[in-house]
């Protein structure tokens, strides 16, 4: 039986990919190992979202072809996609697999056969036009710190917006979405076998069901107001009116297609999942339907992840982002106003070309005054065949590391002083792992008076519904939800015990 490993690099979607890549694999009979040196076919699945990303994969190439020159070596992913032939080039590489024939990996690898490098045919790459590509990839990751807690989910692929300086577009395709009935399979699935939350995600998760049609739009009414939320405040299972016309109704010429809402509606109705995390969606697609929603349902992790990239009207406009500042600022705001203590984040580019220092300020300022929780700050990195990569202009790297460090420590004194406000509080968190040996809890510094709390040698991680990292005293099974007493702020990480 031959056996496989992959690596995989970059985003939660080619993670994603990698499980799903595992799934074929293992229909076919192959055995996944857990250490690269003992594999006969290692897949490397790429990313290509900045010039970075390349180079990480032509290392691991060139690592795993040192180690075993005889073993097979097959490159899949965006980075295959977008330049299959540099791939091919590089020593060692038996296949280049790219998005567009991800979903038939296992099986163009097994009728080819495995044979000796020096014997390989010539024709050994497998790419086609992305945007004809309706397959999406679809199974559950779990993360290897975390195998028994917080699966991930990827529900959408693909993207059909045209941001200058992204890439991903012209390696992953247009939008496409994982039918309605097959989420709900797999979250059902991954309930049956245990897991308390599940992360649903996408390349733009917001867009899910525009490509789906949705037979019940057709002629329902639909619910308007608090009669279209599925929320409630016991944690019970939630019975969402999908054709009920109780409550107040209006007649609508809607789409007739599926939103986000719809989705998450569903999962909530469906399955008795415990906790629904979701991530990043564009500020487009924040609608007061999902903010009402979240906000309403306990069942919902109270985490909101908004991609900015820009506070300067000028640079989202030469980014050909389709939002304002001023449309930006309006949707974080009505998010805190409707989840006083959720984790709020986003991602912000800086050096983009041609940004000025008037512009990095407009950045800098509207991250300083929306609450945010914290920030992914990336630094422009030109793509090939990007219209950003043409600019004029394009900002000396100096100048962009210096904003980034600028807006990083920005975001450090955002996210401890959210932190701090939670000491003396309780919150609710789910159990990861149990550490023992380690430092103890709660030095003295931003330490509550809670006289039963008590410093110990081993503990437990945990993540809060709003995100926050967190330490318990003592050790707690994982995989469990439980109601903690914030103790003290160490470093990035909260610390108290379960009361």
């Amino acid at each position: 039986m031959s056996r496989f490993y992959v690596q995989n690099f970059g985003c939660r979607a080619t993670q994603a990919d990698g499980a799903a890549i595992e799934r074929q694999f293992l229909d076919q009979g192959l055995r996944p190992v857990p250490d690269s040196a003992e594999a006969d076919i290692v897949v490397i699945n790429t990313c290509t979202v900045t010039a970075q990303a390349d180079r990480d994969a032509r290392a691991a190439i060139r690592r795993f072809h040192r180690q075993n020159p005889e073993r097979q070596i097959i490159v899949t992913g965006c980075y295959a996609q977008r330049a299959p032939q540099e791939v091919a080039a590089l020593p060692g590489v038996s296949r280049v697999i790219g998005n567009s024939h991800k979903h038939e990996l296992a099986k163009l690898i097994r009728q080819t056969g495995f044979v000796p490098l020096s014997e390989l045919a010539k024709e050994r790459v497998f790419v086609s036009d992305i945007f004809a590509h309706t397959e999406l990839l679809a199974a559950p990751v779990f993360d290897s710190a975390n195998q028994r807690t917080r699966p991930n989910l990827k529900v959408q692929d693909g993207c059909d917006n045209r941001c200058s300086f992204c890439i991903i577009p012209s390696v992953r395709g247009h939008s496409r979405s994982l039918p309605l009935a097959e989420v709900i399979r797999e979250v059902n699935a991954l309930v049956e076998a245990g897991y308390r939350e599940v992360v649903i995600s996408g390349i733009n998760l917001g867009r899910w069901g525009r490509d789906l049609h949705d037979p019940r739009r057709d002629s329902r009414p639909r619910l308007s107001g608090r009669a279209q939320l599925a929320g409630n405040s016991t944690g019970a299972k939630e019975t969402v009116p999908y054709s009920s016309a109780s409550g107040t109704t209006e007649l609508t010429s809607a789409a007739r297609s599926y939103r986000s809402e719809d989705l998450i509606r569903a999962i909530l109705a469906e399955t008795p999942l415990e906790k629904l995390r979701i991530s990043s969606v564009e500020p487009m697609d924040w609608s007061d339907q999902l903010i009402a929603l979240m906000a309403e349902s306990t069942r919902i992790a109270k985490h909101a992840h908004v991609p900015l990239q820009s506070g300067s009207d000028s640079v989202l406009r030469r980014m050909h982002r389709r939002y304002r500042p001023w449309h930006y600022r309006e949707k974080i705001e009505k998010i805190r106003a409707a989840m006083p203590t959720a984790a709020i984040g986003a991602d912000v580019m800086v050096g983009f070309p041609a940004e000025t220092d008037a512009e990095f300020e407009d950045t800098r300022r509207i991250i300083e005054e929306l609450p945010f929780t914290y920030l992914h700050v990336f630094t422009y990195s030109a793509r090939p065949g990007t219209p950003a990569a043409a600019l004029p202009n394009q900002t000396p790297l100096h100048v962009a590391r210096e904003r980034n460090r600028i807006l990083r420590d920005l975001a450090g004194e955002k996210h401890g002083l959210f932190m701090r406000s939670f000491i003396g509080k309780t919150i609710e968190a789910i159990t990861l792992n149990t550490h023992v040996g380690t430092a103890a809890l709660g030095g003295p510094a931003e330490q509550s008076s809670a006289e039963d709390f008590q410093p110990s040698s081993s503990f437990t991680s945990a993540l809060a519904d709003n995100y926050l990292k967190l330490r318990l005293h003592g050790y707690h099974e994982p995989n469990r939800w439980i109601t903690a007493k914030i103790a003290s702020v160490d470093g990035d990480t909260l610390t108290g015990f379960v009361g």
